[in-house]
């Protein structure tokens, strides 16, 4: 009697391999973060190996929600629908014939490892074995380079798994894995990408947006929720804290020389996103800046406008990006159609046909010092509003 259970088999990301005596805590946490995935789907507890995990599942009606959810959680490598058997070759053989029957593939290839040293049959041998077996058994032609059915065998001394598919996951660093951080979401194209690229570092992500509502329509405030639900796919929760800027706004316009309005906004943008990031625990703030993009991103006002952050870095992931390629990994992930929905944002508002593209914090600083920043930071961060986002949705 053929014995077999039904599992999904989750690789995770092969660089957790490579961490030496800290593998166990990324795997804890890739393991955490995907038992919240799939926290309401139970169908019983997971099995873990050393880099996988062996997820039950009794009713395969729900593989169409399982896949949606494993796709998205970061740590994943690649997954894949998969049968379990004792560890010897004639219950994987028995196991194989019931999987393929019936067919329609032209080609396949064996790809076995085993671990069970017990075997007599290393793992060449026993791909020579078993491909030979299946080609007996249905004719099909052996392909090694693009076989339309790749037939995985993992054997071990305790079972053999064996899976027809594999899906690839988000990859990168488990979520968590490299502590928090703040990241300045404007609702444009770039910033979202580079909360993306943060959180395939592992990093946990919290979002600060500033907006000038009510001096302009709501949609930006309306642009960043919904990028924040959209990446909280990769995170399970987040929090958006929305900052009022319109006030501040205001006075600048009527005290500061239009050429260096942005520069401005941008220095009080990270002097309160900083006390906010602070207060959120986290460890550094992240930008969707780009070399050279617009006029506050020359290398000399970056300069000038980070000046201000006292205690925590800044990380700017797509610094070296050009535009076209933000595009493409902004449209991969899903954020560009939301992001070119038209606003106003706070930097493009009131902004002069010629914003100074050079400074120096000290110019900058004589200026700053005819206005009341302390009181304009603490308006606005007194005025704050979160959101939170939580993925499943219920």
């Amino acid at each position: 009697m053929l014995k077999m259970q039904q599992y999904i088999q989750v690789h995770f990301f092969s660089e957790l391999a490579l961490k030496g005596g800290n593998r166990q805590m990324f795997l804890q946490q890739a393991r955490n973060n995907l038992n919240r995935a799939i926290r309401d789907i139970n169908e019983g507890p997971p099995m873990h190996r050393s880099m996988t995990t062996l997820i039950p599942i009794h009713d395969f009606n729900l593989w169409p929600i399982l896949l949606e959810r494993l796709k998205n959680v970061i740590g994943v490598e690649r997954f894949g629908r998969a049968w379990i058997t004792d560890p010897d070759l004639d219950s994987v053989k028995s196991l194989i014939s019931y999987l393929i029957k019936g067919t329609n593939a032209h080609s396949f290839r064996i790809t076995a490892s085993r671990s069970n040293k017990s075997l007599h049959l290393n793992s060449p041998q026993i791909n020579q074995e078993l491909g030979t077996y299946v080609h007996e058994l249905t004719g099909i032609g052996i392909d090694l380079n693009q076989p339309e059915l790749n037939i995985r065998v993992r054997m071990d001394a305790r079972e053999a798994v064996i899976s027809l598919e594999e899906i690839r996951g988000a990859s990168g660093m488990p979520v968590g894995s490299s502590g928090k951080v703040a990241v300045m979401l404007s609702g444009g194209i770039d910033s979202p990408v580079a909360a993306f690229k943060m959180m395939l570092r592992g990093c946990k992500i919290d979002f600060i947006h500033f907006h000038s509502f009510p001096l302009v329509e709501g949609t930006s405030r309306e642009k960043a929720k919904d990028i924040v639900n959209l990446l909280t796919q990769f995170q399970l929760n987040s929090r958006l804290t929305l900052v009022p800027f319109a006030e501040i706004q205001k006075q600048l316009i009527v005290t500061v020389p239009p050429a260096y309005r942005v520069i401005l906004y941008r220095r009080l943008m990270l002097r309160i996103a900083e006390i906010l990031a602070i207060k959120q625990k986290a460890g550094a703030l992240v930008t969707g800046e780009s070399l050279g993009q617009v006029s506050s991103q020359t290398l000399e006002n970056l300069s000038t406008i980070g000046h201000v952050m006292k205690q925590l870095p800044i990380f700017r992931p797509l610094i070296g990006s050009d535009k076209q390629a933000i595009i493409q990994e902004a449209r991969k992930l899903g954020s560009y159609e939301i992001s070119i929905i038209p606003d106003q944002d706070c930097c493009s508002l009131f902004v002069p046909k010629h914003p100074r593209t050079r400074s120096h914090p000290k110019e900058i600083e004589l200026i700053e010092s005819k206005l009341d920043l302390n009181s304009m930071i603490t308006q606005a961060i007194e005025n704050v509003e979160t959101y939170d986002s939580r993925w499943p949705i219920k």
